[in-house]
């Protein structure tokens, strides 16, 4: 081979992945579980997954619908009962009127509405602001969809929420949207009426598109009292509200959620829904009218039970010398660990193995999130209570 030749030959292929899924570390929260399906006795604290099963008259209409033959494609929407039940609800929770032909879309769970609605108003180095610690699917939602994450911390000294001071001070000429998850995974932070409309009013004033993934609208404790930040003034126009079934109707092997938008973004990411998906699975939108329809006593249940666990296990971890904030929305504690000495992977990766409690690291959720680890409490009273007896012996043998 001449030397002309050798200078156009390529660099070798090291790998035929795109770079942006290579530079996409694997979820953090699904490291160790790999580990505790091999061990026994282990208390899982780790996957964000209600213990509970799916109400019973939830599932008969599953059943009903597959036995009518009710197997077949649905508009690509979804179904016109379950967008104009979807429509009503909004509206008597929240305030919020979407129309059900043509600004509320079903989709197979909040996953892929997340992702759609990236894909759909994200161009490659478009830039989107998001607060951490936060669930371990945005950035690389983000990524995947060809924008760029700016994170702006939060901390516990500040109840998790975000400063509306800081997310100012992130905006630059190529910030394009806002991304918000609250009620928070991991931290069960929510954000206050003062602060909502603060972010309300720096978003119209730049002009910022907001992605709200608001799926645990409905799992708040307290005197708190959930708002949709579609439901602000001026903010309709400029909101894509995410939600679904998983988390208030234990629902999450249904996979059916919803996007609501403004026509002009809808016909954006129904567009890419169409082609990707065609339509949400119509057993599942069937049984996702009755959850929405016929399931509120059992939402409220599920709802006491949690907030029975949160009391408990809050003050349990505050008791044994591990400081936590007291979450008023979603499942999850958020304790700091930092006392320990130990990182939070070192201690996930030693409560696991010297006490069989499976909890996730906090830096599997952002920078910010170092220090601390997320526990689940979607699971039994009685298992908490034996969790937090182990949490206690593994944190007082390390003097």
């Amino acid at each position: 081979m001449t030397a002309e030749t050798t200078d156009t030959v390529a660099a070798p292929v090291t790998s035929r992945l795109a770079r942006r899924v290579l530079e996409v570390p694997p979820s953090g929260i699904r490291k160790f579980f790999d580990v505790i399906a091999t061990m026994p006795d282990v208390i899982s604290l780790g996957i964000g997954e209600p213990d509970f099963t799916t109400p019973p008259q939830i599932i008969e209409e599953g059943v009903r619908s597959l036995r009518s033959g009710r197997t077949h494609y649905t508009s690509n929407y979804g179904t016109i009962e379950l967008r104009r039940a979807l429509s009503r609800n909004l509206d008597r929770l929240y305030g919020v009127g979407y129309d059900p032909d043509g600004e509320i879309l079903v989709t197979v769970g909040a996953s892929e509405a997340l992702a759609i609605a990236l894909a759909a108003i994200i161009d490659p180095g478009d830039e989107v602001i998001l607060h951490e610690p936060s669930y371990v699917a945005y950035i690389p939602g983000i990524t995947f969809a060809g924008g760029v994450p700016v994170l702006v911390p939060t901390s516990q000294d500040d109840g998790w929420a975000l400063d509306p001071a800081k997310l100012e001070a992130a905006i630059s000429p190529r910030t394009k949207a806002l991304f918000l998850g609250y009620p928070c995974n991991p931290t069960g932070a929510v954000l206050g009426a003062d602060t909502l409309r603060a972010i309300a009013d720096i978003a119209q004033q730049h002009d910022l598109i907001v992605i709200s993934d608001e799926i645990y609208d409905r799992l708040v404790y307290g005197d708190h009292q959930h708002v949709a930040f579609s439901a602000l003034p001026g903010m309709k126009d400029r909101t894509i509200l995410l939600g679904g079934f998983s988390k208030a109707y234990a629902m999450t092997g249904w996979r059916v959620g919803y996007a609501c938008a403004p026509r002009d973004l809808m016909d954006g990411i129904v567009k890419i829904h169409q082609y990707q998906i065609m339509s949400a699975p119509t057993t599942a939108q069937d049984a996702a009218l009755v959850a929405l329809t016929v399931a509120e006593q059992d939402v409220q249940r599920m709802v006491g039970e949690y907030d029975r666990r949160r009391r408990m296990f809050v003050e349990g971890l505050n008791r044994i010398g591990l400081p936590t904030v007291e979450p008023k929305g979603a499942f999850y504690a958020f304790p700091r660990i930092s006392g320990t000495g130990l990182t939070s992977e070192q201690f996930s990766e030693q409560l696991l193995f010297e006490h069989r409690v499976a909890v996730v690291p906090g830096s599997a959720f952002g920078p910010s999130g170092e220090g601390f680890v997320r526990a689940s409490l979607a699971t039994s009273y009685e298992q908490l209570e034996e969790a937090l007896m182990r949490i206690d012996q593994f944190v007082s043998s390390r003097g």
